[in-house]
């Protein structure tokens, strides 16, 4: 099977976790997509759907499905999305795409949050993809500094704006054996909006498509 087919075969298997007659918060990326795509089908048996991106409302409208906004919603059974990387604890590398804070405050709201990757995406150790850390503007040399201090190598994604107006800073070098300390030693620095570490609010499931089926990890 393709990367592709495996992403779309965890999405679809994400349909099941879709509270019918409720909310759905809706993630962001090619993962994330082949799950609005199935989600169309099911529109009319949701509440409406909370976007993580503009990229993801974009798609969601495109389906004819109803969006809200997070400020007006009360209860979100689900969050279903994607993960650049996810280890054992089912803590998570998020903001490939670039959506890691919109996606953070989404997932803080919803009951659970259900992950959808392929097998490449489980690692060991969290830390090969780069680490995206979003950044507000005039603070970018300091925040450089600082992320550099903790070992890192942050590198401009050069060209990108988040939805925020924001930059990204993508932190090379790590090995992230300690996914929450780290995550909140980062959210400390002045400047720094969030980053990418999914790991005091990880994944509840993670749907993780093999050549072999759609393995299901829950955490425990």
């Amino acid at each position: 099977m393709t990367q592709d087919e495996l992403k779309q075969q965890a999405a679809l298997r994400a349909l099941d976790y879709v509270v019918e007659g409720a909310i759905v918060g809706v993630g962001t990326g090619s993962t994330a997509n082949f799950f609005i795509d199935g989600l169309a089908a099911m529109k009319d048996r949701i509440a409406g759907a909370v976007a993580s991106s503009e990229a993801s409302a974009r798609r969601l409208a495109g389906h004819g499905i109803r969006l809200l906004d997070l400020n007006d919603v009360d209860h979100m059974p689900v969050y279903v999305d994607g993960a650049d990387e996810i280890d054992a604890s089912l803590a998570m590398i998020k903001g490939g795409g670039g959506a890691l804070t919109r996606e953070k405050i989404v997932a803080a709201v919803a009951g659970r949050f259900v992950c959808i990757c392929d097998a490449t995406k489980k690692v060991d150790c969290l830390g090969r993809f780069p680490l995206p850390v979003e950044v507000i503007p005039m603070a970018r040399a300091q925040v450089t500094r600082e992320l550099a201090r903790l070992g890192g190598r942050p590198v401009l994604r050069e060209g990108f704006v988040t939805d925020n107006g924001n930059l990204i800073l993508d932190v090379h070098g790590l090995q992230i054996h300690d996914p929450s300390r780290l995550e909140t030693a980062i959210d400390g620095i002045v400047g720094v909006v969030t980053n990418g570490l999914f790991a005091r609010r990880g994944a509840d499931v993670l749907l993780l498509a093999t050549a072999d089926g759609v393995v299901v990890y829950e955490r425990t």
